[in-house]
């Protein structure tokens, strides 16, 4: 998209800070964890309680690398080509001195399940029946555990073997291996086309549960530890990428480096034990929430039905997700809206989990959605808030090329610079060059945000505010220790987070923190 050089109104967005321990400040999580500490650090370190299921080989992987999260990890040397100061790379110094927090690899809880176990239920002829026994294989070994041991356990790492990652999504075509036939046919049969039982001797396969879901081993394992715990799942070949080599002696997958994957799965085992996370936004306008909008259509539904919830994020940057109803959300290829009732009631949810912790309604709500949002469902919106709250409903649409911004002729543009269109619309790079790293880190040339300010129940407010708002979202990824995301929090999880409440055994799972979702 070309602009006539008079007409462009750009601004430059500063890199948002964050805040520590002892109130200290930094825009780089590694930075202020390295130099202060997570911000609600204890005064002496906090023992977490760690239970892990896989193979035996898996098991053994973890622990191993375990060990090496309890010291410190240095940054490989720069390959061929490479920069030598690749400032988005850090030395992990070790979790205890970075997070406050340790663990006994050798103490943890460990359930081993027989490979041969897994590799028999990832053959089974029909997909869903498939992914549904191998996840049952981890499920279950946690819930006897559960009913028998006293010893509690805050977060379960999953080690998988690469079979399931390669043959239990939905995509996997399982091509070459020998099939077997489990309890059901390739493909579940509609109700109306089985004949009846007493005079064929078929299994009514219509009823069971397992073809109500995606057969996603991923998607299944985080809905069914919604009311168990957080749950981080690692591949051995993360782990221990030397150890699964191809024909030509190279690590079958290509994998971060050693530092980067200690950083990430340290900041991940910080945010799902411990009360608060690891950092949070040091500057935040008093009295504000944040809430992204979520829709997913529900498998194989007759009806057409989709689900709906909202992530809600404050300034700590904790999360909590809400379901909502279920219902005929879906208007279009890529729109969905609520009927009145259900906006109204969904909101009222948010709102009161907002007062029980500050006492009060929020000043503002944002609601971040990709699509826009109609008469019916902003009626409801505004029908649950009280009269001090302005809700503001704003579209965060990514873009893919369209528009091109350069700097200098033909490098990147700064993260954080805004062309406005007007007061209520910009494009905002969320991405690009970051003096600090002095690199971007990206394939091809940053591409905007498009974002627009589309309703408001009292004053909108101006698109300045609401720019600088969704850089600051951009920092809060408590799955990872990156310097940012490319997009708001509100809606970068807003897919996986559909993607786990579609899912049956996260019925009636109405409201829970965020951390059990990544």
């Amino acid at each position: 998209m070309k602009f006539p050089e008079t007409s462009l109104n750009i601004e430059h967005i500063g890199e948002p800070d964050l805040e520590f321990a002892f109130a200290q400040r930094s825009a780089h999580p590694k930075d202020g964890l390295f130099l202060y500490g997570p911000y609600a650090k204890g005064k002496k370190s906090r023992e977490i309680r760690v239970g892990v299921v896989g193979t035996v080989d898996g098991i053994a992987h973890f622990r191993t690398w375990a060990r090496r999260l309890l010291d410190k990890v240095e940054v490989p040397p720069p390959g061929k080509g490479e920069k030598t100061d690749r400032l988005h790379l850090a030395n992990f110094p070790g979790l205890e001195e970075a997070y406050g927090i340790t663990f006994e690899p050798d103490e943890c809880s460990t359930l081993s399940i027989p490979p041969d176990d897994i590799d028999r239920a990832t053959r089974i002829l029909n997909l869903h029946e498939a992914v549904d026994k191998v996840a049952q294989l981890y499920i279950d070994r946690v819930q006897k555990y559960l009913r028998n041991e006293e010893r509690a356990v805050d977060v379960w790492i999953l080690v998988l073997p690469e079979i399931i990652y390669d043959r239990c999504r939905p995509e996997s075509r399982r091509t070459g291996l020998n099939l077997e036939k489990g309890d059901f046919g390739k493909k579940q049969r509609a109700k109306a086309e089985i004949p009846l039982l007493s005079t064929t001797g078929l299994v009514d396969q219509s009823d069971e549960k397992i073809f109500e879901d995606v057969p996603d081993f991923h998607r299944r394992i985080k809905a069914e530890f919604l009311r168990l715990a957080p749950t981080q799942m690692i591949r051995e070949t993360t782990l221990a990428p030397d150890a699964f080599l191809n024909k030509a002696g190279y690590p079958l997958r290509k994998t971060q480096d050693a530092a980067t994957t200690a950083w990430n799965l340290a900041t991940g085992l910080y945010y799902k034990t411990q009360p608060k996370p690891p950092w949070r936004l040091a500057e935040v306008r008093p009295g504000v929430c944040y809430i992204g909008m979520v829709f997913k259509s529900l498998p194989d539904d007759p009806n057409g039905h989709s689900c709906c919830a909202a992530q809600m994020f404050l300034n700590e940057g904790d999360g909590v997700v809400f379901r909502g109803a279920n219902g005929p959300w879906k208007t279009g290829d890529y729109e969905f809206h609520l009927k009145a009732r259900a906006a109204r009631d969904l909101i009222k949810l948010v709102l009161e989990t907002y007062v029980e912790t500050h006492g009060r309604p929020p000043a503002e709500l944002f609601i971040h959605g990709q699509t826009t949002f109609n008469d019916e469902e902003w009626a409801g919106f505004v029908a649950a808030a009280p009269k001090e709250t302005n809700i503001i409903g704003v579209r965060i649409r990514p873009t893919s090329g369209e528009t091109k911004l350069f700097r200098d002729g033909d490098y990147p543009v700064l993260r954080g610079t805004a062309l406005h269109l007007d007061d209520q619309t910009a494009y905002l790079w969320s991405t690009g060059y970051v003096p600090q790293l002095d690199t971007y880190i990206g394939p091809e040339t940053p591409n905007p945000l498009h974002i627009t300010v589309l309703r408001s129940k009292n004053e909108k407010p101006h698109i300045s505010i609401v720019l600088r708002d969704i850089m600051g979202l951009t920092k809060i990824n408590y799955n990872s220790c990156n310097f940012n995301d490319g997009l708001p929090v509100t809606v970068r999880f807003a897919k996986m987070v559909g993607d786990v409440l579609t899912m049956g055994s996260a019925k009636g799972e109405e409201k829970q923190p965020f951390k059990f979702y990544v």
